[in-house]
């Protein structure tokens, strides 16, 4: 059985806590499904991550909110501190249930079976990531159901083999809706969730990072691009973001479709300061580097609305070099 071994929290994740506050976490930081650690600001919603670690009680724990704002990212570099091995698996609409579970494959000459993720991570005590889970067929996900609650895992595939789950065994599900299907039209293939199956999850509503954590991560992550451009390049994400997700903020999931159909995430933002760092020779770079960070791929008018916002931003910076 694995080490555990236990984690202070302020240290740990670099963010006020009650002194001697601890999780426990696990010791082999050489296991390779630890995920690999990155530069990361910890924010709102940690302490519901790491309560639900300590214990799930039954639960999984479901992560929502738009495209980019760090579902994913905040599970894995939670993980990545605490040594928490990881099986991690994109949903899809042709994944099915089975192949959570394993499957037998050809191996040296012998067909053996193969444990998938879902059986690996109850057995070791591992947690399982299902990214874009409301993309799965529910009548799938329904197989997760008694798992979840701690019953033993049969697999009748191999002669009926039973895992009974391991303590440290959890299960997290990002998606950009809450369960109840896309009411904006921007996410397709997502589907509305059984209820049954909701009804497991603790649910975690995961915004875009405040500017202050914006610009502790470009400094992070991009380290070369001057403080006065990632302030800008920040003032520009949060305006694209407030159009993109219409009146209600970048708190949540907007009620109606805003007036663009793309964003400028996280993930976009980074993408934006690397890539202008890349190109600081060529002429107009911020520009170059916005458009192959994200507005090649929108529409020709929503191109030249999100260029002109940044323009109107950046000043003098837009047409010169970064």
């Amino acid at each position: 059985m694995s080490t555990t071994q236990r984690f202070d929290v302020s240290a740990t994740f670099g963010v006020k806590a009650p002194r001697g506050l601890e999780i426990e976490g696990y010791a082999d930081e050489t296991h390779p499904n630890v995920p690999p650690l990155q530069p990361y600001v910890f924010r709102r919603g940690l302490n519901a991550v790491l309560a639900f670690l300590r214990d799930a009680g039954g639960d999984a724990l479901l992560l929502t909110g738009p495209t980019g704002a760090g579902k994913t990212s905040l599970i894995r570099q939670v993980a990545a501190r605490l040594y928490w091995p990881v099986q991690e698996v994109t949903c899809h609409g042709r994944l099915e249930f089975a192949d959570l579970l394993g499957g037998f494959q050809l191996l040296q000459g012998e067909t053996r079976f193969v444990h998938g993720p879902l059986a690996l991570a109850a057995r070791e005590g591992h947690l399982l990531v299902l990214n874009e889970i409301d993309l799965m067929d529910p009548a799938e996900l329904a197989g997760l159901n008694d798992i979840v609650e701690g019953a033993p895992l049969a697999i009748a595939q191999n002669g009926g083999e039973v895992i009974r789950p391991h303590r440290k065994f959890r299960v997290v599900a990002t998606g950009n809706s809450a369960g109840s299907g896309d009411h904006t039209g921007l996410y397709q293939g997502v589907l509305r969730q059984n209820l049954a199956f909701l009804d497991r999850f603790r649910v975690l509503q995961v915004g875009y990072p405040d500017p202050e954590s914006e610009l502790s991560l470009l400094a992070q992550q991009v380290p070369d691009l001057p403080a006065e451009i990632a302030r800008k390049l920040v003032v520009v994400a949060n305006e694209v973001r407030r159009l993109f997700l219409g009146e209600q903020g970048a708190d949540g999931l907007p009620a109606e479709t805003g007036e663009l159909t793309v964003t400028l995430s996280t993930r976009t933002l980074v993408r934006w300061a690397r890539l202008t760092v890349t190109f600081k020779g060529a002429p107009n770079a911020l520009a170059y580097a916005l458009d192959h960070a994200l507005t090649a791929r929108a529409a020709a008018e929503e191109r030249t609305a999100i260029h002109r916002i940044a323009a109107d931003v950046l000043g003098p910076l837009w047409s010169t070099h970064a």
